[in-house]
């Protein structure tokens, strides 16, 4: 078993995000294919690039109101939501016009393909 305090998170800069937003690094992955866990914190209406996941990844909002897209849909989420993304989903997610929105993100296999902003 492994704990990781919250004091022992790692902050991360990641140049795929528009606006301000705060990636804190709970825990890499334990072993190939493993889980990843941060929490995303967005500021008004800042939100991810296009991107991919090689494996799953589960966003389960903390506070805050929230959207999430994919070529086809977006949806707004708050807090206790849960949204899944399949392996290989072009998808982004953020914080909604006008609100802030934090979010645990866990993913598996690897780290994400990123792409160009959302319009």
């Amino acid at each position: 078993m492994k704990v990781v305090r919250g004091s022992d998170a790692t902050q991360e800069q990641i140049g795929a995000f528009t606006g301000d937003t705060r990636l804190m690094r709970m825990m890499g992955a334990q072993q190939p294919g493993g889980m990843a866990v941060s929490v995303v914190h967005f500021e008004d209406g800042s939100r991810t690039h296009w991107h991919v996941h090689p494996g799953e990844q589960l966003l389960y909002i903390l506070e805050g109101q929230g959207r999430a897209g994919t070529a086809d849909d977006e949806v707004t989420v708050g807090p206790g939501d849960l949204v899944y993304a399949a392996p290989m989903e072009r998808h982004w997610h953020g914080a909604a016009p006008g609100q802030a929105m934090t979010h645990l993100s866990v993913t598996n296999i690897g780290p994400a393909e990123w792409f160009e902003a959302p319009e």
